[in-house]
């Protein structure tokens, strides 16, 4: 069972997503909130495993929301939800430590994709969200942290490149021929070097320092 709380300033989204979410028995919504505090603070209640995050909230946003939880429970993970089409925003939710990102008007089989993966400490994005980070990337805005010169052995950037796809563990470990620890080890030198604890960040920053997407 994965235990779930909607944060959202909207009731009818909440509504709507818990209709959805509860066809499906393997997700329970545990409590919903409307802004970000509400949310930091029903985690704190009820430790869920995913949480659903509007962007847009009044007093405490999403993004803040994000930053706290990143900071108190860090085992929680968190799908940035929302309606906005703010690549923006999008990239410093993922860089604060989000899991995913979906519209709000995305299709049942990749929300509930993006859960169970958020749930199993993975990162989903889908291909079309990926070419949206890239170009953002792309654009010429680049953060304190895209400046730095952080270096990735040629190891490290495969292994990105294929979790950035959406690969899992095992996965790269047979594209490389190497063991899923060797992956994992790999990783966690990319999220040391990044300063990051989530793929997600990790692809996000690397997209901005323009290290994806070459080919």
């Amino acid at each position: 069972m994965i235990k779930l709380i909607i944060a959202d300033d909207h009731l009818i989204i909440r509504q709507g997503l818990r209709l959805i979410l509860e066809t499906e028995e393997e997700f329970e919504i545990i409590a919903e909130a409307s802004d970000g505090a509400e949310a930091v603070s029903l985690c704190a209640t009820h430790n869920p495993d995913v949480v659903l995050m509007d962007l847009r909230m009044p007093g405490m946003d999403g993004l803040t929301a994000i930053e706290k939880l990143r900071e108190t429970q860090p085992e929680i993970a968190v799908i940035i939800l929302t309606t906005f089409n703010e690549d923006d925003l999008m990239l410093r939710g993922l860089q604060a430590g989000a899991r995913g990102y979906l519209l709000k008007d995305t299709e049942r089989a990749a929300l509930f994709d993006t859960i169970r993966a958020a749930a199993r400490g993975e990162t989903l994005l889908k291909p079309d969200i990926m070419a949206r980070v890239l170009a953002t990337a792309g654009s010429g805005q680049r953060t304190p942290e895209a400046e730095s010169d952080i270096s990735l052995t040629e190891r490290e950037l495969e292994v990105l490149e294929a979790v950035a796809r959406g690969d899992r563990s095992k996965e790269v470990a047979v594209q490389l021929g190497i063991s899923e620890r060797t992956v994992k080890a790999h990783l966690g030198n990319i999220y040391s070097k990044f300063g990051v604890d989530s793929r997600a960040a990790a692809i996000a920053i690397a997209a901005q320092k323009g290290l994806l997407g070459k080919d």
